[in-house]
């Protein structure tokens, strides 16, 4: 038996890019919608009203297939980080026949209009720690004469575009921002209408007022957890984020190479550093998950039945 060994290369630091990889012989029958957390416990409120769940592992990934709110769905875990996320989107997509990427789970607030437990629903996703970190000089920090950046840097680090490629495309294509779906956002902002999402979960702190649902705007991601206000005020004024967190940006970059429609809801668990007290995410989290999930669930109600016309 021949054995072949897998050899990848970048075309300069920094700039890596991940292409679609082909189809393998799929595990099921009839296309999906691949609803993703990052956390068990977020994926968890949503497994309780999956009808009909089928489990099984692929490369010690559990995927559940059945149906939710009237979709025939797949929902397993990314895993915390860019590059679990990233694996573990391409694993599902080449295991079964997927016709969009709906992410659901917790983030930090970035946007000082925003409140804890509010739901984000981002209409673009930026990988924002994509960086270089640059030489210091007596005139500051100063990128290498082949590299650029289209945003403010905070001290060293510049942020820089990733190179894709993508399904259907002519080759290497430089970006940052990677779309959600204009259908899907649509849809989103038909449920969101429908939603009153709660302020108060059981044994846990209560939230002053009555979370919000915001469709619209940016989101970043990266490999950081950011507990830092003045790295938060960063984010807000140079990507003009609402949102962060650490696997959004890469879901919707593999659903991009793939050429699938992304959508990615986030529900707020903390503010990123940006409050006075602690880090509130231990406190709520299970609210922000809790309302993350509603939110997604409203939106699959909302969107047309599988053989469905509309």
């Amino acid at each position: 038996m021949m054995t072949r060994f897998l050899i990848a290369t970048t075309l300069c630091a920094g700039l890596a890019f991940v292409a679609p990889a082909a189809p393998a012989e799929t595990s099921d029958t009839g296309s999906r919608i691949a609803i993703v957390s990052a956390y068990e416990p977020e994926l968890a409120v949503l497994l309780d009203a999956v009808e009909d769940p089928d489990r099984q592992n692929i490369n010690g990934v559990t995927f559940v297939t059945g149906r939710l709110e009237g979709q025939d769905v797949v929902l397993f875990l990314s895993g915390i980080s860019m590059v679990n996320a990233a694996m573990t989107t391409q694993l599902a997509l080449d295991q079964f026949e997927i016709e969009g990427i709906v992410f659901s789970g917790i983030a930090g607030g970035v946007d000082p209009a925003l409140s804890i437990g509010d739901v984000v629903v981002a209409e673009r996703w930026g990988q924002y720690i994509e960086s270089v970190f640059a030489r210091k000089t007596e005139a500051g920090y100063v990128l290498p004469p082949f590299l650029n950046s289209d945003f403010e840097n905070y001290g060293m680090m510049h942020t820089i575009p990733v190179q894709v490629v993508r399904k259907g495309g002519t080759g290497v294509e430089e970006r940052f921002w990677f779309p959600a779906d204009a259908h899907f956002l649509e849809v989103a902002r038909a449920a969101a209408a429908t939603v009153t999402l709660d302020a108060c979960q059981d044994g846990a702190a209560c939230l002053e007022e009555t979370p919000d649902i915001s469709v619209g705007g940016n989101g970043v991601s990266g490999t950081a957890f950011i507990d830092n206000a003045d790295f938060r005020a960063h984010v807000f004024k140079t990507f003009r984020a609402r949102v962060l967190d650490m696997e959004s940006a890469a879901v919707a970059h593999v659903a991009y190479a793939n050429d699938l429609p992304f959508i990615a809801f986030r529900s707020l668990s903390d503010l990123a550093g940006g409050s006075d007290a602690e880090n509130e995410l231990d406190v709520f989290f299970g609210l922000a998950a809790g309302n993350s999930a509603r939110v997604v669930r409203a939106f699959l109600a909302h969107l047309p039945e599988p053989g469905s016309s509309d």
